[in-house]
């Protein structure tokens, strides 16, 4: 049989240079806070910097304050993927495999965290806390984190549950397989890479968001609330602006590798 390649239209020149002003747009900000942390001003924002040094990377990595709050950062967004993983799981698999009532409406409550703004989620939250009498500690953290990280799970499980052909089941079924078989040969080997992705995406957004971290964990704060804090200080912005480099390193990595088990999953699903 012959196959059809079917090729792209080019791109017009107006098309690539909207393109390439939404990166600028995104990515120099970004840049500009690299080229400060290794800028000798230590006082205030001065473009071009005066001079270049590494002296704040040791600063900031001899501060005890920055390791207690990335240790903060990191376990809270462990708990939160983990729990994001086995609720966004079972629910992208009841929504993707069955029919019931109220279908659509829980599928939209589940997708609503990560459409809300962060201050209304960490607002309703705090109203929530409150109304419960339930002091804010490190799982109050986790709770409001694992609100959006349950969509991003959601979302890559359900997508990939609903490219599963029935077919495979079916077959699965009638080779005498019990359903604890049919999952762990058939429907986790297609769903891996989509867990895996949604995990890695789960991680980093949680490891930089701000919005719903506004709570401490007894003396300890995580690290996006340590940033607010140190930036009111000038001559601590040169020390900011580093752990602001490792935070892009620390989601840039996740966030890459989320995108290549995402396209490598959708490459095999079309095979």
């Amino acid at each position: 049989m012959r196959s059809e390649t079917y090729h792209l239209p080019r791109a017009s020149m107006g098309l690539k240079l909207a393109t390439l002003g939404g990166v600028l747009f995104l990515h120099v900000p970004l840049a500009l806070i690299i080229l400060y942390a290794f800028s000798s001003e230590d006082k205030s924002y001065v473009f071009p910097p005066p001079g270049l040094t590494t002296q704040w990377f040791a600063v900031a990595l001899a501060r005890e304050d920055v390791w207690s709050a990335v240790g903060l950062s990191v376990q809270v967004a462990l708990w939160s993927t983990g729990i994001a993983l086995i609720l966004g799981t079972f629910a992208a698999g009841a929504l993707a495999r069955f029919r019931f009532f109220g279908r659509d409406a829980i599928s939209l409550l589940l997708i609503l965290p990560i459409a809300l703004p962060g201050v209304v989620t960490g607002i309703a939250l705090r109203s929530a806390y409150h109304a419960a009498d339930i002091p804010f500690s490190f799982w109050t953290i986790v709770i409001g984190h694992a609100t959006f990280c349950v969509v991003v799970v959601y979302n890559n499980a359900v997508a990939r549950l609903r490219r599963l052909s029935p077919s495979l089941l079916e077959a699965s079924m009638d080779l005498g397989a019990n359903a604890f078989q049919t999952f762990y040969h058939v429907i986790l080997p297609q769903l891996g890479s989509a867990l895996l992705a949604g995990a890695l995406l789960a991680f980093a957004l949680s490891f930089d968001e701000v919005i719903v971290t506004t709570f401490t964990a007894g003396q300890q704060t995580t690290l996006p609330i340590w940033m607010l804090q140190e930036l009111i200080r000038p001559r601590q912005r040169p020390v900011t602006n580093v752990v602001a480099v490792f935070i892009i390193g620390l989601t840039f990595v996740p966030i890459i590798a989320a995108y290549w088990l995402t396209q490598a999953g959708d490459d095999n699903a079309r095979k």
